[in-house]
């Protein structure tokens, strides 16, 4: 007698591609869709990192502007979301290549594809322009090596919604930090610095931010690939309580009780904001989020999260 199957087996799983599923963010989304049982694609330039190697993951690798590696994409899924990045913000033709012309390369493959949504992750910096807190905006004018390919690809996708009906959405991030972050982002810099007990330079730290925590942002992005309002929208996602870059800065060293900032000792870009932070209402409206944690109390966790992977680390080489 056949066995009957039970609903979890009925049920057909999605299927999600992560383009730079091997990041901190691509890694955190990736998790949480393990947990929704979805099957999970990763595409990267690179393997993942042993902290942010995931089991049940299809781990593919190669680049977005080469025919022979998009081959490897070509296949059926219910979302896609692009984190697709360039690490180096200075390099022009990189960020431009990456960011809007790999993002094309993407809308081609998967526009003849009955995909539920094309998520690309977009950045505040496309609003270089504009006045804080940022309203959501189709009109920008970025001027940097970094924004601007971001505005270009939001600006194609905008475009091919209103003219091919693309089902993709758009998110504008600000200042994500969290466990596992890379040392070039100031959060996980300053943590590590002050775990080191360093004397280490800072700007006068008088820019306003925005930071957020990646679980809040993985929430969101749930919400937003679970919902049908989101077509062809914009969406910022941030903590909506912009903070003094000093105040971050003085709080991990209070927090860690180590590391002593210069404050004053690294000069201001030209380019850079005072003021750079969001508007978060359209969010809180639209997909019914809105950020949950206590900074302290997040930022406390992203520091244990540190202090705990340094001992382990101590452990190995004691071995």
């Amino acid at each position: 007698m056949e066995r009957k199957k039970s609903p979890m087996e009925k049920k057909v799983k999605s299927k999600i591609l992560i383009i730079g599923g091997t990041g901190f963010i691509g890694y955190h989304l990736a998790k949480k869709c393990l947990s929704l049982r979805w099957n999970v694609t990763s595409f990267s330039t690179k393997k993942p990192k042993n902290l942010r190697k995931l089991k049940k993951v299809k781990y593919l690798t190669g680049n977005l502007n080469s025919k022979s590696s998009l081959k490897k994409i070509n296949k059926e899924f219910d979302y896609v979301v692009n984190l697709g990045g360039y690490v180096d913000h200075k390099n022009k033709v990189g960020n431009y290549n990456t960011h809007f012309l790999g993002c094309k390369n993407l809308v081609k493959i998967f526009s003849d594809k009955k995909i539920k949504l094309f998520l690309q992750i977009g950045s505040g910096a496309e609003y270089e322009s504009i006045k804080s807190p940022h309203k959501e905006h189709f009109q920008c004018n970025p001027k940097s090596i970094y924004g601007r390919p971001k505005y270009l690809a939001t600006n194609y996708l905008i475009k091919k919604f209103k003219k091919n009906n693309f089902p993709c959405a758009v998110v504008r991030l600000y200042q994500v930090y969290g466990k596992g972050q890379d040392s070039n982002r100031i959060i996980p810099f300053i943590i590590k610095s002050c775990l080191a007990n360093k004397i280490f330079p800072c700007s006068d730290g008088k820019q306003l931010r925005d930071f957020i925590d990646i679980e809040q942002v993985i929430n969101a992005m749930e919400k937003i690939l679970k919902s049908k309002k989101v077509l062809g929208e914009i969406i910022n996602i941030g903590s909506g309580k912009p903070i003094k870059v000093r105040s971050v800065i003085e709080r991990i060293s209070t927090l860690i009780k180590k590391g002593k900032p210069e404050f004053g000792k690294i000069e201001m870009r030209k380019e850079e904001f005072i003021k750079f932070y969001p508007d978060i209402n359209k969010a809180k409206k639209l997909l019914g989020w809105k950020p949950k944690k206590n900074f302290i109390k997040s930022l406390s966790s992203t520091i244990n999260f540190e202090i705990k992977l340094l001992k382990k680390k101590d452990k190995l080489y004691e071995n």
